[in-house]
């Protein structure tokens, strides 16, 4: 029962949630006792949220998941977790969430609340529409960047907002183009929108995405230079670092390894050094210069 209420949990996707730190750490706060707790404690909460909506959304799509080749081996869908126990575990995982969402800072708590207004949204509905559950699903990573921001009470320039937005579509969207060549013909009995989708449509989101996100990253990056007081070029240096890893996950995504992004994270080696090179550079600009 714990290994099955653990793996239902997916502990793997709470990587997501390290966004809640990327504004506090961009603010060079994360060595400040006073922000760093309550950015801790909305990445747990958000984390014990997002378990929860994960068991209520397999507890909704149990029957899909059952025809999908890896989602059938979730313990809900494989039978190894009743849906009592699922609702039971998953309505506890969302309130204790809340709580200490609220608990670290009222926005954060609200932030956390429209979190889970979007995701139940999602499952209800939103994900049956084309474009919408790209948004939807998008919007997700952005409120997480919100949460910790408003923690930690850091501001977040306009285009930090928009590096985040633009990169979660381009990672939302390389998600569904990974799917549809996973299951091809077969592709919308697990997920409708995705026979609506076609190649070519997702192929030209992901290019604009992905343009948009290095723009975005790099009228940021000489924007935080241009209100610092260093002299060293850390914050342009940390460009490259961020155009490398962008264009390593696009090479995954075209070979149809980006339909579990978090798994591409914890296994490819390369992708994981880039992003070790830009926390240096970019920490060494932020905490050190």
């Amino acid at each position: 029962m714990k290994s099955a209420l653990w793996r239902e949990a997916r502990p793997k996707q709470w990587l997501k949630n390290v966004l809640v730190f990327a504004a506090p750490g961009a603010a060079g706060v994360l060595d400040d006792v006073d922000a760093l707790v309550p950015t801790l404690v909305v990445f747990v909460a958000l984390s014990l949220v997002a378990s929860g909506t994960y068991f209520w959304n397999d507890v909704v799509d149990v029957e899909a998941d059952r025809l999908h080749p890896t989602k059938c081996r979730r313990p809900i869908a494989a039978g190894e977790l009743s849906l009592s126990v699922a609702k039971t575990s998953g309505t506890l995982a969302v309130l204790v969430g809340l709580a200490l969402a609220f608990l670290a800072d009222w926005r954060a708590g609200v932030a956390s609340s429209v979190y889970l207004a979007v995701t139940v949204s999602y499952s209800a509905g939103l994900k049956k529409i084309a474009v919408v559950d790209l948004m939807a699903v998008a919007s997700l990573f952005v409120i997480r960047a919100v949460a910790g921001a408003v923690a930690a009470d850091v501001p977040m320039s306009t285009w930090f907002l928009l590096c985040t937005s633009f990169g979660s579509l381009f990672i939302v969207t390389g998600k569904r183009y990974a799917e549809l060549g996973e299951m091809g013909a077969d592709a919308s009995s697990t997920r409708s929108t995705l026979g609506q989708y076609t190649v070519e449509y997702l192929r030209s989101i992901l290019t604009v995405a992905i343009g948009a996100t290095l723009v975005a990253y790099c009228i940021w990056a000489f924007e935080t230079k241009e209100i610092s007081d260093i002299t060293w070029p850390f914050y342009e240096l940390s460009i490259v670092p961020m155009f490398a890893a962008l264009m390593r996950y696009a090479l995954m995504i075209e070979r149809g390894e980006g339909s579990a992004p978090e798994e591409i994270f914890f296994r490819d080696r390369t992708i994981q050094v880039m992003g070790l090179v830009w926390i240096v550079v970019f920490g060494i600009g932020v905490y050190v210069s």
